[in-house]
């Protein structure tokens, strides 16, 4: 059984695919043991606690110092006892101790087909806004693993998507999320509890 912890910052509509992708038995060998989020007050930890999960908040403006949010979020990580962690929309840069102590067991969805429109300053709408303003006919999501740099480790599985006519950074976002990261994230983790 893999163990999964999801991480999150905002609404959670990528942690609700992968809960519904357990239920529906679509993600097999698979528990999700936990939700930690950056943020107080955010959807996400509501879809947990509606799931039956345990959502904590471990957010870098209750501790003094990035060093010491660090050492609390990998102690709260830790506490999990993770054997996959899941970055679905975590706004966050993941500490180099984190990613040392869990080599090859963090991924990410980005919703860009990498190595378009990522890396530093292309998150959330702004990954929209930069595929719109270059005028690609096709853009999409990939899940990846996490190294030391952002948007840079090996890409486990990519979804194309057609921009469309009158598409807007909203519009084109949710047709992303809908026809791409909603499942490839869900697919990606059942890939790899069921390749252990």
């Amino acid at each position: 059984m893999l163990r999964v912890l999801v991480m999150v910052s905002g609404g959670g509509t990528n942690l609700q695919a992968i809960i519904d992708g357990v239920h529906s038995g679509d993600i097999t060998n698979t528990e999700l043991v936990g939700v930690i989020s950056n943020n107080y007050d955010v959807y996400a930890l509501e879809r947990a606690a509606n799931a039956g999960i345990e959502g904590c908040v471990v957010s870098p403006k209750d501790y003094t110092t990035r060093e010491e949010f660090n050492k609390g979020l990998l102690a709260k990580v830790n506490s999990f006892k993770p054997d996959l962690i899941v970055l679905a929309g975590f706004l966050v840069v993941i500490p180099e101790t984190m990613i040392d102590e869990y080599e090859n067991r963090i991924i990410n969805i980005h919703p860009s087909l990498i190595p378009s429109f990522c890396g530093t300053g292309y998150y959330g709408l702004k990954v929209h806004e930069a595929a719109l303003d270059r005028g690609v006919k096709l853009t999409g999501a990939t899940v990846h693993y996490v190294d030391k740099g952002t948007d840079t480790g090996p890409i486990i599985m990519q979804k194309a998507v057609e921009v469309q006519e009158g598409d807007t950074p909203k519009i084109l976002q949710q047709r992303v999320m809908e026809e791409a990261e909603w499942k490839i994230l869900p697919a990606a983790i059942n890939k790899i509890a069921n390749s252990l």
